[in-house]
């Protein structure tokens, strides 16, 4: 990468970084350490405890599955924030932990709360870990911060073993019909609540884009039973196979 390219897209992501942190602080989704520890449990007084009812939902599935595969995991998770379901994905037997995020407050909050055997954390962007090996790759609320799906999923899948795994959770993906009114709605929140640039860091992706890739729908939130009885989550759960 030659030296201005590499400089403008650290400076992109610093400022993504400081932005992002400052919306989390708005909406008050920065926690204290001791709120950090016990995620996804909150109280229920909390703002957003029914959001965490649901990706304790999905967390749990995620951790059952490779408790299931009953083998050593090399697992990566990008974007992991503060680190709480890294730390919980460490804790599965066998399972060797990577968080990495550009958001270095939240980073440090996840080095600091959490000290588990085979979890470590990383000030990184997945493009920095190119020329690593994982077996399960795990994107939660993360993908929508990636401009362009098709890119960042096969970098992700150039990463993977043989019978490596991306796992895309608590993440919206919508149905072709539905991303232009996605877009409106969160560009009335962004300038609503003050952070109008954020627009420039927020992706919208359509369930489409999956179909160049063998992949499976482990939880659909539209299933009749799913979506009526509001069972599991608003989320899809997307398994991505390598092979």
């Amino acid at each position: 990468m030659e030296k201005d390219s590499f400089l403008r897209e650290n400076i992109t992501a610093s400022h993504f970084a400081q932005l992002y942190i400052g919306l989390r602080k708005k909406e008050q989704r920065v926690y204290t350490d001791e709120q950090v520890s016990r995620l996804p449990v909150v109280e229920k007084s909390h703002p957003h405890y029914s959001e965490w009812i649901y990706r304790r939902l999905s967390s749990e599935r995620l951790i059952d599955c490779l408790k299931n595969k009953n083998r050593s995991l090399r697992v990566l998770e990008v974007g992991c924030g503060n680190g709480w379901l890294s730390a919980k994905l460490a804790d599965v037997p066998g399972a060797a932990v990577t968080g990495i995020d550009v958001n270095i407050e939240e980073l440090n909050q996840a080095k600091r709360v959490f000290d588990r055997a085979h979890l470590q954390f990383s000030v990184a962007e997945i493009n920095d870990l190119s020329e690593s090996e994982f077996d399960i790759i795990v994107f939660a609320a993360s993908v929508q911060y990636f401009a362009s799906f098709k890119e960042v999923i096969n970098t992700a899948m150039s990463m993977l073993s043989g019978d490596g795994e991306i796992h895309i959770i608590d993440t919206p993906l919508y149905k072709p019909s539905e991303v232009t009114e996605a877009r409106k709605r969160s560009g009335l929140y962004y300038s609503g609540i003050g952070f109008k640039e954020m627009n420039n860091y927020y992706f919208h992706h359509s369930i489409n884009e999956l179909q160049v890739y063998n992949y499976k729908i482990l939880f659909d939130p539209n299933k009749l039973g799913n979506r009526f009885l509001r069972k599991g989550g608003p989320f899809y759960w997307v398994c991505i196979k390598k092979q």
